[in-house]
């Protein structure tokens, strides 16, 4: 089935439009994992982390 050629585009600004939507969606929960995860270790847990960070930073 052949579709006009506005029907295309519109379409494709829909889908396009779908997508970005998606990957900021993606992007934002991955943001509220870590924080969730940071807030879930405890104190101890969470210094020795920074610490390995800094250490591999630091490392390069």
């Amino acid at each position: 089935m052949r579709h006009s050629r506005n029907e295309v585009g519109r379409w494709r600004r829909l889908r396009q439009n779908f997508n970005r939507r998606r990957r900021w969606m993606e992007g934002q929960s991955r943001r509220n994992l870590r924080i969730y995860s940071l807030r879930k270790l405890d104190v101890y847990k969470q210094r020795r982390a920074l610490l390995f960070v800094q250490h591999s930073e630091w490392m390069q």
